[in-house]
């Protein structure tokens, strides 16, 4: 089986853009290829340093989160990046073949410096996150990469170390990984923003309650415009549509409310009553797995720390034959 490597940052509970952009894919990733899920709590402390309580505690949120939508822990292998030394061992040897300019022009990196107002003082950790991103694919030498378009350069950073590594020494110690591109576009917000997203307050979660679901559906964007029920409604620039879209498997429903908003024989009460029941008929099971996870905490834990001894035994062999690479293994 090729080896895929994937993960989360633990910041914050995971929302159904995480669901529909990645989570659901590697539930179905799990039974084709060997796949791996990093928890990466050493690279969230790099702008949460001041608060790693806030980091720790949602370590095991997110292992809810991967339970709830049903990844299987001995068929998935769910690690903590912490807990394997020897992706900061293999990140120092990768960080001979980097330079500052090439980080400086990482796109993503440059974009997050912008957001989190880091421009005149960027923390060191941070400005370097993405070479360590490239440690942690490389730890397991991962095949694939599941990741979204715009974080392709980082795809490619890291085909470029493992190049430039296994060109210097005349080895292959390193294999050159693939972008394995998901969705093409961004879950909107309940807003409307282009992106959900934990700190916008703008997201749906899979562990929100019912209620929680209802009223945030409520809120949901539709058409501003739009003054009363027998107005004529677009729906193509509608965040409740774009969600039907995305969560109603029930086509001829969807396809008839589209077409009476548009005629003005529909208000948006309906259309997003009709929403809820869509949304709450997919949410339910994994809203109800969340609540079944909340008493296996400790389990869940005591599976990611035992993927994380799999996984050092794994990145202790990488590690060991770039050491032989460089002449540096005794």
């Amino acid at each position: 089986m090729q080896r895929i490597l994937t993960g989360d940052r633990p910041t914050g509970k995971l929302h159904i853009g995480h669901y529909l952009g990645s989570l659901q894919n590697r539930v179905k990733l799990q039974d084709e290829y060997e796949q791996f899920i990093m928890i990466a709590n050493v690279q969230a402390l790099t702008d949460n340093f001041a608060h790693p309580e806030k980091v720790r505690e949602n370590i095991e949120e997110l292992l809810c989160d991967y339970y709830a939508v049903g990844i299987d822990f001995t068929k998935s292998t769910v690690f903590i990046q912490s807990e394997v030394p020897e992706i900061h061992e293999i990140f120092i040897y990768l960080s001979n073949f980097a330079t500052l300019q090439q980080l400086s022009h990482n796109p993503t990196l440059k974009t997050e410096i912008a957001q989190k107002k880091f421009e005149s003082s960027t923390p060191l950790g941070f400005y370097i996150y993405p070479l360590h991103q490239a440690a942690d694919i490389l730890c397991v030498n991962a095949d694939l990469v599941p990741v979204g378009r715009d974080q392709a350069p980082m795809i490619e950073d890291c085909r470029e170390l493992a190049r430039k590594f296994n060109a210097t020494y005349v080895v292959s110690a390193l294999h050159e990984p693939q972008a394995l591109f998901g969705v093409s576009k961004n879950v909107p917000g309940i807003d409307g923003g282009e992106k959900m997203g934990k700190s916008l307050g703008n997201a749906i979660y899979l562990s929100d309650t019912e209620d929680e679901l209802r009223v945030k559906i409520k809120k949901t964007k539709s058409d501003p415009n739009r003054k009363s029920p027998t107005d004529p409604g677009v729906v193509e620039d509608s965040t409740v549509f774009t969600y039907h879209d995305l969560f109603n498997d029930n086509l001829s429903e969807v396809e008839e409310l589209k077409a009476r908003y548009r005629a003005g024989t529909v208000g948006d009460a309906e259309v997003k009553d009709r929403l809820f029941v869509a949304m709450n008929r997919v949410l339910t099971p994994i809203r109800q797995r969340r609540a079944e996870a909340e008493g296996k905490k400790a389990e869940l834990l005591a599976s990611a720390l035992e993927g994380s001894q799999k996984v050092r035994t794994i990145a202790r062999g990488v590690a060991d034959s770039m050491k032989e690479a460089m002449k540096i293994k005794f």
